[in-house]
């Protein structure tokens, strides 16, 4: 076997220090990036978010390696990564006022069954992706949701409508006629 192989796989190209700082900094750049683009880029991804996630992943692995493409200098990278990850979860886990400013706040996209179109061109979310989430909660459309929620994590929540006393009378009583109905017709073919 060739030594230059194993020197090649083992041996960092960059000091250990400048390697950890490069994957810092740009995990740092990619933190504050994503939480300026928005909620929608973290769960409710289409294939153009998607793309852009894929992409922005390629683009700063140059930085983060440098000049170092040994199997010791992605251990570190990746190791890196994995801190300070770690170390930042439980850092704003312990202050509940930084998770805020690291995360954002819910944003209201349905308030009483009333849909809040200026809250949806905020976020970005179009009405079509709403009502394709809201059918995979088990609603049929949008006239049964009470409340929806676009969470700090990207995902959306949503709450049904519960009907007011006169909605529910009324279809109590129209449950009643169907049952008269279909029992007079029972009747009238004996």
């Amino acid at each position: 076997m060739d030594p230059r192989v194993i020197t090649d796989m083992f041996v960092l190209g960059l000091p250990i220090a400048e390697k950890i700082l490069r994957t810092v900094i740009i995990y740092f750049f990619i933190v504050v990036g994503l939480r300026l683009a928005g909620k929608r880029e973290l769960a409710q991804l289409n294939p153009l978010d998607f793309t852009v996630l894929l992409t922005l992943a390629n683009a700063v692995q140059n930085s983060i390696i440098g000049d170092d493409v040994s199997v010791t200098g992605g251990v570190i990278s990746a190791s890196t990564l994995l801190l300070v990850n770690y170390g930042m979860v439980r850092f704003v886990f312990e202050h509940p006022k930084l998770e805020h400013l690291a995360e954002g706040a819910p944003a209201v996209l349905i308030e009483g069954g009333r849909l809040r179109p200026d809250r949806l061109r905020r976020e970005l979310v179009s009405e079509a992706e709403l009502e394709s989430a809201a059918r995979r909660q088990g609603f049929a459309s949008l006239a049964e949701v009470e409340r929806a929620v676009l969470e700090p994590g990207g995902t959306l929540s949503f709450q049904g409508r519960v009907p007011s006393a006169e909605e529910a009378r009324f279809s109590e009583v129209m449950d009643r006629l169907e049952r008269i109905a279909s029992e007079l017709v029972a009747l009238r073919s004996r």
